[in-house]
């Protein structure tokens, strides 16, 4: 059985696009082994998983832990306490994060060397130079998946040409490469010069979870109120603000954010100050689990995602998925990748970016036609049958066999 060694720089907590590829890859015969960020008191440092997928956890180093210790609950590491917009870090704050964090990166690269795995997979750009080094070391092959494109990301200004160096650099050696979207894939290749990525979009896997009242019991909502959800993090460039702006102008409708992230509190105080309390509401980050109840009990998904930067526009994001296998019609941003999926399977109404009065009339449209909605939501159930992770589950299994295979012409088999 040949080891495979995943890397991500988070707790793996609440990551399902690295569940799923575990899982895939653990049910076609591989040990997956995932390396991860370990939080004491929060996470457990090694644990098997159901089906036998590995996960081993290394301590953030001290500073992380002193620094946190004195602003942070315990469960600071589920839900963000931070508040506001990312700021652009100072060269000293920059020169400070990344001492903190080759600490982590040092005990993470010691253990996948110790592992001895035939192929050290990268999630996303800040684990993928450890990832590189151990695949190195132990003479396994690479794998890179890029979740995002990170030299055009929210939040990453300060890091915008460390990481275009890092992915110019790495990315061509990698024995095989994944990433999220037909868009991304292009810019990828066209940015590095290398062979398109395989494309795994982050669709969930296929349930069948009928109408629940669960946000309604929870919550308490006594009108029958459609209940429109935004699940995700509560995250700046994601048209947040603009949303609960424009709940004031949709009235006899709830709106109802799940999720947790840097705009928490910040939301909250906006809802209050427009007196929308009643009508707008907050449910923190639930387990991955749970979270299709969650889905299921609301009438209208929205994605009111702004374009901001290059990463926004070539999305089409893990939220829009789960809301079509939910059966719920849609109102989303008018990017090119959902696009295709909203208009190719008629699920739902597109606006365009950035328009606080679209938003409005699309999302008044739904709420007060019903029969509309039906239409919508019957076709969004169909659309589930083909868009989920089962149905692209064969294209990561070819991918390794081809990154395994002897004959392979990858980077590091000409090495």
């Amino acid at each position: 059985m040949k080891k495979i060694a995943m890397i991500v720089w988070n707790e793996f907590l609440n990551d399902a696009r690295v569940l799923k590829e575990a899982q895939t890859l653990q049910g076609a015969g591989y040990q997956v082994r995932v390396f991860a960020l370990h939080t004491p008191g929060i996470t457990q440092q090694q644990e098997s998983l159901e089906g036998g997928i590995e996960v081993f956890r290394v301590a953030r180093s001290p500073l992380w832990r002193w620094r946190k210790g004195r602003t942070a609950s315990a469960k600071s590491s589920q839900t963000s306490t931070s508040q506001g917009p990312i700021g652009k870090l100072s060269f000293k704050h920059q020169i400070l994060r990344l001492i903190a964090r080759a600490w982590t990166h040092i005990g993470l690269l010691v253990h996948m060397v110790r592992y001895g795995a035939s192929v050290v997979h990268s999630h996303d750009v800040n684990t993928l130079p450890t990832a590189w080094l151990a695949s190195r070391l132990s003479r396994a092959r690479l794998v890179y998946d890029a979740h995002e494109i990170s030299t055009s990301r929210e939040g990453y200004d300060s890091f915008r040409r460390l990481v275009g160096m890092v992915e110019k650099r790495l990315m061509p050696t990698a024995d095989g490469t994944i990433t999220t979207t037909d868009a991304r894939a292009k810019y990828f290749a066209r940015a590095y010069h290398i062979t398109r990525p395989t494309v795994l979009q982050n669709r969930p896997r296929l349930t069948h979870c009928s109408p629940t009242n669960r946000i309604r019991e929870e919550l308490g909502l006594t009108e029958h109120w459609p209940i429109i959800v935004y699940q995700g993090g509560l995250q700046q460039g994601r048209g947040l603000e603009k949303l609960i702006y424009t709940a004031a102008n949709v009235p006899d409708a709830y709106f109802v954010f799940i999720g947790g992230g840097r705009l928490t509190h910040s939301l909250m105080r906006l809802s209050e100050e427009l007196e929308l309390q009643e009508r707008v509401r907050f449910i923190p980050t639930v387990a991955l689990a749970e979270l299709p109840s969650y889905t299921a009990s609301a009438d209208i998904g929205v994605q009111p995602i702004e374009n901001t930067c290059l990463n926004h526009y070539t999305t089409d994001s893990n939220k829009l998925f789960e809301y079509l296998n939910a059966g719920l019609p849609v109102v989303a941003t008018d990017f090119p990748e959902i696009r295709r999926i909203v208009r190719s399977h008629d699920v739902g109404l597109l606006v365009p970016a950035n328009d606080a009065t679209a938003l409005a009339k699309a999302l008044s449209k739904l709420v007060s036609d019903a029969s509309l909605r039906n239409v919508y939501s019957q076709n969004a159930r169909i659309t589930s049958s083909t868009l989920n992770w089962e149905e692209q589950e064969s294209r990561l299994i070819d991918l390794y066999q081809q990154v395994l295979s002897p004959a392979s012409n990858s980077p590091q088999a000409r090495s």
